[in-house]
């Protein structure tokens, strides 16, 4: 996996369906310094077609989403925007979930419970080729 370059401009695109949660997830990710939100949608079928429109660098991706769930949609993307970089930000727990995500080409999978704690760290380990899980799931060392 080769690593996303760091200085230039890192476009991003967020689909998370709860409205309240995706202007977080925007606010935080524009404080980012090289970072646009390039697009904001809120469910897997949109997230697919903005994805193979938008090219984005770097996609964070709820599972839970109408429409479409995140794990298809992620699976739909990597032949869309295959350089694109998927981090899951979920809430969904369960060791198989994680390791579902993180065969769906996923780089990284952050519980949103902890999102004001590792999605920095997630963003830059993603950055640097590197795959990131949050603490606590069951597993984490198998991927």
């Amino acid at each position: 996996m080769t690593s996303v370059a760091t200085t230039s401009e890192l476009r991003t695109l967020i689909v998370e369906d709860h409205k309240a949660f995706l202007e977080f997830v925007c606010s935080t990710v524009r404080e980012r310094p090289n970072t646009t939100v390039v697009g904001a949608v809120q469910d897997g079928l949109e997230a697919v077609d903005a994805a193979a429109n938008l090219q984005p660098d770097l996609i964070l991706l709820d599972i839970g989403l109408p429409g479409l769930n995140g794990l298809e949609a992620a699976r739909r993307i990597r032949g869309l925007a295959p350089e694109a970089r998927i981090i899951f930000l979920t809430q969904e727990t369960a060791p198989e979930i994680v390791h579902e995500a993180m065969g769906a080409g996923a780089s990284a999978y952050v519980l949103k419970a902890r999102c004001h704690c590792d999605l920095e760290n997630a963003i830059q380990a993603v950055l640097q080729g590197r795959r990131f899980i949050s603490a606590g799931l069951d597993g984490q060392a198998s991927y």
